[in-house]
């Protein structure tokens, strides 16, 4: 079936609803109305409101009545309604869910997911497109998830769902309808941890994930069309674990690197991304690793956000700086 990426999102929500009565859904909106994206739309006929609840605004609440639902043996998915609603419940997330093995030597953990559309590029309004993602990134025992693709976002939320230990779970809302892709029918998981290759090349390695994804690889085909560069590219998918071998084997066959990320440069992932591959592949580099990222300002609203965000030429110039160095 030919499905967007946000039809991925419901698609894998029923079908871990139907196979397992532990998986319940809540949020801000999520029952009668599908949520502000329509993700979560359906469920609540299908599974019933004690399945499907609507939370007062209030993350922290919300949040943090994942960590309780998950130690008592359900399996929760909590929606935030924009990832810039996410601050406050930091708390719960960083010194409550990612804590519960550690804390509990094993003996508990707190199998939940925390849902939320992500990131820039739909001209919405100030808290509504921050990417953050660096930010949880840092935090041990925290699992964050940011596909691509539909197909990759039915596999990773089922695998999502079904892991033992909490998941942020980052939507690209820029892209939750800009275009289908086949998705199978059956349900199905994409390992969480494992990066993917989606174009192969020899002269430079390109990473990219989430949204920026589809400027990344515009950029790499105008490059190879016009100057015959072969550029592979890697989609992370997982910040959190890291798939650094996936990293550091593309880049001891090309010798050169771009980071691509929308969030803002100081502190971003890309800086985490540069370090690895400096650590564990410094001998096999041609040319200092480069980066594309926003700026270091609140990402601005409406017709400003197009210059925040980065774009092919921005992308184009980068890797054609690593190739003449």
């Amino acid at each position: 079936m030919q499905l967007t990426l946000v039809e991925a999102v419901n698609e894998a929500l029923h079908a871990e609803m139907a196979a397992d009565d532990r998986v319940v859904v809540y949020g801000e909106d999520v029952a009668e109305t599908g949520g502000v994206f329509r993700a979560t739309e359906g469920l609540e006929d299908a599974f019933g409101s004690e399945r499907v609840v609507n939370t007062p605004i209030a993350e922290i609440a919300i949040v943090g009545t994942a960590v309780g639902l998950a130690m008592r043996g359900y399996r929760p998915v909590a929606e935030i309604q924009f990832s810039g609603f996410l601050p406050p419940a930091f708390n719960q997330l960083v010194s409550q869910a990612s804590r519960i093995r550690w804390r509990t030597r094993g003996e508990r953990t707190a199998p939940m997911v925390v849902r939320a559309p992500y990131g820039g590029g739909v001209r919405a309004l100030e808290h509504h497109s921050e990417a953050m993602e660096a930010v949880y990134s840092h935090v041990p025992g925290l699992k964050v998830v940011v596909p691509s693709t539909p197909r990759d976002t039915k596999g990773l939320l089922t695998a999502a769902i079904r892991d033992p230990d909490p998941v942020l779970f980052l939507e690209p809302k820029r892209v939750y309808r800009s275009f289908r892709q086949a998705v199978p029918e059956e349900s199905y998981v994409e390992p969480i941890g494992e990066a993917a290759v989606r174009r192969e090349g020899e002269d430079v390695t390109v990473v990219s994930y989430g949204a920026m994804m589809e400027p990344t690889t515009t950029a790499v085909e105008t490059l190879a069309e016009e100057r015959g560069l072969d550029a592979e590219v890697v989609d992370v998918r997982t910040l959190s674990p890291l798939d650094r071998e996936t990293l550091v084997e593309s880049l001891k066959k090309t010798g050169r690197g771009v980071v691509v990320h929308e969030g803002p440069k100081s502190g971003g992932f890309a800086g985490e991304i540069i370090a690895t591959l400096n650590e564990e592949a410094l001998m096999y580099l041609e040319a200092p690793i480069e980066r594309v990222t926003g700026f270091d300002v609140p990402i601005p609203m409406l017709a400003r956000e197009d210059y925040y965000l980065p774009n092919p030429p921005r992308i184009e110039e980068k890797i054609l700086d690593a190739m003449a160095f």
